[in-house]
Formats: C-alpha cells, structure tokens, sequence
C-alpha cells in the first residue's frame, strides 16, 4: 500500500521573511491521516489549510487566508513537503511568513530529513488528469496533461541579455526534487529593488537569499547555469500542492507564475471530469524517504 506520511516528530527553524523582512520560528508538526498540511499562526490562533480555496494574494509570492489571518511565501515550503510525499502536517509560524532560508527548497527538505517520515496506516489518494485543462493569459500560458508520472515541463522568457530563454522538463521523484530543483533559489532584478522595498516588498532579500540579476550578469554565483527555470518549476510545484492531492499529470508552462499556477489547481478542481482520485502503488520513480541532504543545514531543534 502507498501510505499517508506525516513526520515522526516536530522539528523548528528560524529565519526572516522574504518580503516582510520579519523574523519568524517555523514549527513542523506531525498530524493524523485525512488531516492535510495546515498553516498555523501561533501568535493568532488561527489554522489554515493549504488548499487553492485559501488563497488571497499572489503578488511576487503565494498567500492563504482565514479569518483575517494569513501566511505568505508559502509555496518554496509546499515544494519540499509534496515532494517527499508529506500528506498531513501543521505548520506553525509566529509572524506571517514562511521564513526564506537561503531562498530555495532546500532547508525545508533538511528539516523534513531530520525530523525522519512516518508511514500512516490510511491509503494515499492522488489526483490524476485524464483530460487536458489549458490557460492562457496573453503570452503566459500553463496547461495539464494525462500522464502516468507527475512531470513539469517549463519555459521562461526575459528581457535581458542573459536570460532571454531557458526550459527543462523534470519528472519530480524525490530523488529528481533532492538533486535537480529543490536547490535552486528564488530571483529578482537589481532595478527592480527599490521599487519593490518602496512598496513594501524584498525588505529581507540579501545575496544570502536570493539570486539578483544586474544589468550584464549575476551578483552571487549560481548552483546551475539553468537555476531560473529550475526555481520556477519548483515553484509550480508549490502552488500545484494546493489541489489538497498530490498530482499525476504532466503540467506546461510558458512564462507562467503563481497567478497561473494557482488558476490551473483552482480550474481542474472546477473541471471535475478533467480528472479522478485514485489509490494507488507509488508512481514508478518514487523512491523511499531517507536520502540524505547535501546542503547546509539550518538552525534546527
């Protein structure tokens, strides 16, 4: 039987947000099956679930509401839980932000590694796409297919010299999620700061936590000559979290984003003959938890 998973124990970090440059303890708390992943906003009292209906904003990051409360930059967190096949947790927070890290999926895959996986005795139900649902907004443009695997393929297009076109296709297993995306971090343009700081955005963005593109190169070194594309299919893998299933299809993107990814989970739940729940073995690739990580460790206890 492919198991529900939950951590074996709760496990902390500590960092600041991306944009409200806050500082905030991050608690992963292992929950009973059928339970989901929840957002916990400790200083409020409030719980969230992790599900595309939760979304309020999603202006430079993902963001879940309830009840007045909300919790941002979600979707670097939902990467590395999906992808090791975490079903059920919560997630407590002190202030509204997922902390940033080093601005990729790693750390939260450490954490996740070092708090060690829990089998649960209730099956896994995945979403699989058994037709196409397709949209398109002007030239950005995301689609999902039937597939046997759950694989992103995305391209991206900018106006600069030295990001003017990257693609990859990766079929996310979490070997493939370890070694290929989950490193690669978030990334913004050096004249695009300060009018991102001015509007109350990036105020805790630093070279330690995000990649930033000047005018004729890169202002820190990069983990591969493709990282861009590589952290938006991280990012897509995030956002698709937010079905409440981990996904069987083959997602397309071009020149996406949260607004698309997001609008593609919220239109397939709508399309309720686009897909169906399965319980199922494992999707070929899937490899047992355990692997250990290869990057630093955060702060944890």
């Amino acid at each position: 039987m492919d198991a529900q998973r939950t951590l074996r124990r709760a496990i902390s970090c500590a960092g600041i947000g991306l944009h409200s440059g806050h500082k905030v303890t991050l608690t992963l708390k292992p929950a009973p099956a059928d339970s989901g992943i929840r957002f916990r906003r400790t200083d409020l009292g409030i719980d969230i679930p992790a599900h595309v209906s939760a979304v309020t904003s999603l202006q430079y990051a993902t963001v879940l509401g309830r009840d007045g409360a909300t919790v941002e930059t979600v979707e670097h967190l939902l990467a590395a839980l999906v992808s090791h096949g975490i079903d059920n947790l919560i997630v407590e927070l002190t202030h509204n932000e997922v902390p940033i890290m080093d601005g990729s999926a790693a750390p939260f895959l450490y954490l996740v590694q070092e708090a060690g996986v829990k089998r649960l005795a209730t099956p896994r139900t995945y979403l699989k796409i058994v037709r196409p649902v397709q949209i398109a907004h002007g030239d950005k443009r995301i689609a999902v297919y039937p597939s046997d695997h759950f694989k992103v393929s995305y391209t991206i297009s900018f106006d600069h010299p030295i990001l003017r076109h990257q693609s990859r296709t990766e079929r996310i297993t979490e070997q493939t999620f370890t070694e290929q995306i989950a490193p690669a971090r978030t990334f913004g343009f050096l004249k695009e700061v300060e009018w991102l700081r001015q509007n109350g955005l990036a105020l805790g963005g630093s070279l330690d936590n995000a990649i930033v593109i000047g005018d004729t190169g890169v202002l820190n070194a990069l983990r591969f000559e493709d990282e861009f594309v590589r952290h938006k299919i991280l990012d897509a893998v995030g956002d698709l979290a937010l079905l409440g299933y981990p996904m069987i299809g083959h997602v397309v993107a071009h020149c996406a984003g949260h607004a698309l990814h997001t609008a593609l989970a919220a239109r397939v739940l709508e399309e309720r003959d686009s897909w169906a729940l399965v319980n199922a073995a494992a999707p070929a690739g899937l490899v047992a938890a355990g692997m250990r990580a290869t990057y630093p460790a955060p702060s944890v206890s």
